[in-house]
């Protein structure tokens, strides 16, 4: 029997491709271990842990369920609650990757004796031979890449971390899910956000998130109509604002907490120049000290755009964008990136439309 490379904690959702991470790593010379984190008490959940133990039982690897409710909630849950009620529009995904998943993992990797962890996700890590530093590299499956969700994690975590779908298409994936007969081979994907099972805004107002009622107004500042709760709105949306009358669709360009107003436009207001990125997380390389040219992703399923990254003393940055983009919100992430290689990211706390003064 060939000796093993190393034992490894693989993050098994339930999903395909946890499951089929799982085979591949198998196939690699690993010894995996599959372990489940638990983030909430629900049906979906428990339905969860049951589909990752049948492939476990099935590709005859150890099954390990971790409780990781309180961690999840204390630094996913709460804090896209509180950004929410700030009027914010949080991504709690990328955060939870740097905050939770991986943590839990590598924790549950320790106490198993297992030098690496890994996920179903589909990027790619490298390390560079001259200084040894960890990068993260979109998916050779431009349609799954999942790069932008990883853009947060330390050098740390990086160092421990296997990605073993990388170079697979999702076809593939449930080619071999089929072929190994993994029970979750036709099992379909889930996109929304995992802790709100419906509509987001009865979650938060069971949070205590009600909002209050406030005028619609446009950039100048007529009022055009009344919002229901900012938090009900997404920047950018055109749909379900109940104004009429315009020649044209209003799009939602800022939600105005402290006057609690939602500003609206026409779609060439809506568009942004650029935006300030708070604590970015520098992955690939130290951060910089002069601008940086470089490729911007200012919403997960956007299209990477051309920027210029001018970075200040403060941790933060300005990013000038080279053309005037679709807007978007603070508390989104902005991912850059040179090539495929993921040169960092953080959090938006600031955009700047198309005819702004200043920055």
């Amino acid at each position: 029997m060939a000796e093993l490379k190393g034992r490894v904690a693989l993050g098994m959702s339930g999903g395909v491709d946890s499951a089929a991470a799982a085979a591949v790593l198998l196939a690699d010379g690993w010894g995996v271990e599959g372990v489940t984190c638990i983030f909430h008490d629900d049906d979906a959940t428990h339905a969860a842990v049951r589909d990752a133990a049948a492939v476990c039982a099935r590709l005859g690897i150890r099954h390990t369920v971790r409780d990781s409710r309180a961690a999840f909630e204390a630094r996913v849950v709460a804090p896209f609650v509180r950004d929410y009620a700030a009027g914010l529009t949080p991504s709690p995904c990328v955060g939870c990757n740097a905050s939770v998943k991986v943590p839990e993992l590598i924790d549950v990797a320790d106490e198993l004796g297992c030098s690496h962890v890994a996920t179903g996700h589909y990027a790619r890590i490298a390390q560079r031979a001259d200084d040894g530093r960890f990068m993260v590299r979109s998916a050779l499956d431009d349609r799954k890449d999942q790069s932008y969700m990883l853009a947060l994690l330390t050098q740390e975590q990086l160092a421990r971390l296997l990605l073993p779908l990388g170079g697979a298409t999702k076809l593939a994936v449930r080619a071999m899910a089929e072929d190994l007969a993994l029970p979750v081979a036709s099992k379909p994907e889930s996109q929304d956000i995992c802790f709100v099972p419906g509509d987001y805004a009865d979650f938060l107002a069971e949070r205590g998130v009600e909002g209050v009622p406030g005028d619609i107004v446009d950039a100048a500042g007529t009022v055009l109509g009344r919002h229901q709760g900012l938090h009900r709105y997404t920047v950018g949306q055109r749909k379900g604002l109940g104004i009429g009358g315009a020649p044209r669709p209003y799009f939602v360009v800022e939600k105005d907490a402290a006057e609690n107003r939602l500003v609206v436009g026409f779609q060439e207001e809506a568009r942004i120049r650029g935006v300030v990125v708070g604590g970015v997380n520098w992955q690939a390389i130290e951060p910089p000290e002069e601008p940086l040219p470089c490729m911007a992703k200012l919403r997960y399923r956007s299209t990477p755009c051309a920027c210029t990254v001018e970075p200040r003393a403060d941790g933060a940055a300005f990013v000038r964008l080279e053309s005037p983009q679709p807007t978007t919100a603070p508390g989104q992430c902005a991912v850059f990136y040179a090539g495929t290689t993921v040169l960092g990211g953080g959090g938006i706390i600031d955009v700047v439309r198309e005819g702004a003064e200043g920055r």
